[in-house]
């Protein structure tokens, strides 16, 4: 055999032992990703996981450490629905306070985006700003003003009570959001309804609102869980059980005693609050990451 053919035989040898270690390069970065994103998944599930299992033993074994309850019981269930706890009533105050909340923050800060989106007048930008700015007051530095001007006016123990500041804490942030979906639509769109007979306002209510769904129904979600979970503005402002929000009834749950702390209903309330929302993320989740990702690229 030639030197030449020697040679090449070589070069053949060590391109394939470099493509095998390439290989391997490869499938060991792929389970180290995999096992990071089940590391990830892991931590976030974790609580979520042993507040079911909780929810699920008896109230003798509450503090138990198996990982399945044995045997399953539903008496924290049924404890969190007494008649003492009112929570089948606060859910159905979330319930409204939160819907009465995203269907408002919606209307108005629809048209405040678009507007902001798409006329041209002065101190445009310096009105985002503070409408953006209003968004980084802590809530609890504003419990003390709203409660007082709330008791001054009789809105005490009334819903208008818990809609108006979710509100306040929710539109900066759909309005931010909807602004940006709103500036990346061409406006060519509106011009060419226009040109067709369209005044603004039907182009934008028959071109635009459809085009701009994936946005806005992400900014439903985001406003919708926000309020759902708000708790420092629906326990200052209420303290009749008729009223109360879900969270607040939670935190106020009694045992037999009147002062024990029955952890195995709190868990069951736990779940019963967490699950319609994740099951609503989970039915949409498409629709959500298109508004998220909407006008990332152009």
């Amino acid at each position: 055999m030639s030197e030449q053919s020697i040679a090449t035989a070589q070069q053949k040898g060590g391109g394939g032992e470099m493509k095998t270690s390439s290989r391997r390069a490869d499938r060991l970065k792929q389970v180290l990703i995999a096992l990071g994103v089940a590391a990830i998944v892991i931590y976030c599930l974790a609580p979520f996981y042993w507040m079911v299992v909780s929810s699920l033993r008896r109230t003798t074994d509450v503090f138990s450490n198996t990982i399945i309850p044995q045997p399953f019981s539903m008496a924290s269930y049924e404890g969190a629905f007494a008649a003492s706890n009112h929570f089948a009533r606060a859910l159905l105050n979330s319930v409204i306070v939160a819907g009465t909340t995203t269907i408002l923050v919606l209307v108005i800060g629809t048209f405040a985006a678009y507007a902001l989106a798409r006329l041209d007048f002065r101190g445009k930008n310096v009105a985002l700003a503070v409408i953006i700015a209003t968004s980084m007051f802590p809530g609890i530095a504003m419990v003390i003003p709203l409660l007082k001007i709330f008791t001054d006016i009789g809105w005490i123990n009334t819903y208008q009570a818990l809609i108006v500041p979710s509100m306040s804490f929710s539109l900066p942030l759909a309005v931010w959001l909807l602004t940006a979906f709103f500036r990346q639509m061409p406006q060519e769109l509106e011009q060419a309804a226009m040109v067709d007979g369209c005044s603004q306002g039907q182009a934008f209510r028959l071109i635009i609102l459809p085009l701009a769904a994936p946005g806005v129904f992400t900014t439903a979600i985001i406003v919708f869980v926000a309020a759902w979970n708000e708790f420092i503005i629906a326990l200052s402002m209420t303290n009749k059980p008729d009223i109360r929000t879900a969270t607040v009834a939670v935190s106020l749950f009694t045992g037999a005693t009147g002062r024990d702390i029955p952890y195995g209903s709190i868990m069951a309330a736990g779940v019963i609050l967490t699950v319609p929302l994740l099951i609503m993320v989970l039915i949409f989740q498409r629709r959500i990451v298109a508004g998220l990702t909407a006008g990332g690229v152009k």
